[in-house]
């Protein structure tokens, strides 16, 4: 099978990817090897989406299929540092309607895997792995576990962290383990959130609690990794009454609705997405701490990028050449690394004990609060509207 653009990987990313390229005159295949399920009950994987990325997903016609009722609206964020620092963000105060919205992952994906299906220009290939990755001068070849053969034009990688077709191009990556686990959840709640977004930065972690609809809410308790592993070994009860207590009761008492899981945190850096035949996205691209919430939205943005390149090519260009794709390498730069720079900054920031540095990072976070100009940059930038 010949291909414009093969795509490997159906999550988030490639998928977004492959909406956006629908109806464009590019002949497009989607290389998967397990489609995605609805989750069972509440999804404990829940993505925090800055409005710039609700309006790319709306533009796919994603979103508006999305349940309304399994979306939350984040209206206010409260951020406690761990000696008396204190940052409140509003999205009212900045103009805004919302400063993200929480999404549960497994929803979303279904959305984007049925909407790409149904596109006349792409092909899907699933379930399917693939066994070898050759690059020639005009094109590259992927072969299946099967035997069949993929040709395309560009691949795009675009499947995960562990990007088997990073690897299988030779790519480098540069891996910093944190040691910690991030450890997710959802409550019930015995008070109503309002809407609130609340992050504490603890001696034993990152704690956040993000909205869900009614009184409920998702946590993300970015810890050593010895202390995750202590929370994921606590009983049902045992981990709400821990949860709220790190919380200082903000919420009330705390019901557990879905299990307790936990994912080892890394920054990835990955010096060059882009070579002959070969673009990288999402994951695949880049990984950073989860404190900031903006990992996925990084990797719609890499999508939504490259779609808007590709769509707008000529007839005539070939879409895997390299000076094809560096502009799209130079796009995503910028934002890409001050995002790792940043959210890796924050996590060492907040580590050391010593109290003449836990005295400066709370003061320099109540010093930001009371900034409006600083607060509103802040927030806009986080909502990709700067």
């Amino acid at each position: 099978m010949d291909f414009d653009v093969l795509i490997v990987g159906a999550g988030l990313a490639g998928a977004s990817l492959a909406c956006a390229l629908a109806g464009s005159r590019l002949k497009v295949g989607v290389l998967e090897h397990k489609a995605p399920r609805p989750a069972e009950g509440w999804d404990a994987r829940v993505y925090a989406l800055s409005p710039a990325n609700v309006d790319f997903l709306t533009e796919l016609r994603a979103w508006t299929h999305l349940d309304a009722s399994r979306i939350a609206r984040i209206e206010r964020m409260a951020v406690f540092g761990d000696a008396g620092g204190k940052l409140e963000f509003s999205a009212w105060d900045s103009g805004l309607d919302a400063l993200a919205w929480i999404c549960e992952s497994s929803p979303l994906a279904v959305e984007l895997w049925e909407t790409l299906r149904r596109q006349p220009n792409i092909s899907v290939i699933c379930p399917a792995r693939g066994a070898s990755l050759d690059f020639a001068p005009d094109h590259a070849e992927l072969t299946l576990e099967d035997g069949r053969r993929l040709r395309a034009k560009l691949v795009v990688a675009a499947d995960g962290a562990d990007s088997w077709v990073r690897r299988e191009a030779g790519l480098d990556v540069k891996t910093t383990p944190y040691g910690e686990l991030g450890v997710v959840a959802n409550f019930e709640c015995e008070k109503p959130h309002r809407g609130t977004a609340f992050q504490w930065f603890r001696e034993d972690g990152v704690l956040a609690w993000l909205p869900l609809p009614g009184e409920r809410m998702s946590m993300v308790w970015s810890a050593p990794e010895a202390h995750a592993r202590g929370l994921l070994d606590l009983t049902p009860e045992a981990l709400c009454e821990t949860v709220a207590a790190a919380g200082d009761h903000t919420l009330g008492a705390l019901r557990l609705i879905t299990p307790a899981a936990g994912f080892p945190l890394r920054l990835m850096q990955v010096p060059q997405i882009v070579a002959p035949r070969l673009a990288l996205i999402g994951d695949a691209a880049h990984a950073i701490h989860p404190l900031s919430g903006h990992g996925i939205n990084l990797g719609f943005q890499d999508a939504q990028v490259l779609a808007r390149l590709l769509r707008e090519l000529p007839a005539h260009r070939d879409c895997g050449e390299l000076a094809v794709l560096r502009p799209y390498a130079r796009t995503r730069a910028e934002e890409v690394r001050l995002m790792q720079a940043a959210t890796h900054g924050l996590n060492r920031l907040f580590r050391p004990r010593n109290p003449f540095v836990a005295a400066l990072r709370n003061a320099g976070m109540n010093l930001t609060a009371r900034l409006p100009v600083a607060r509103s940059a802040l927030i806009r930038y986080a909502a990709g509207l700067s």
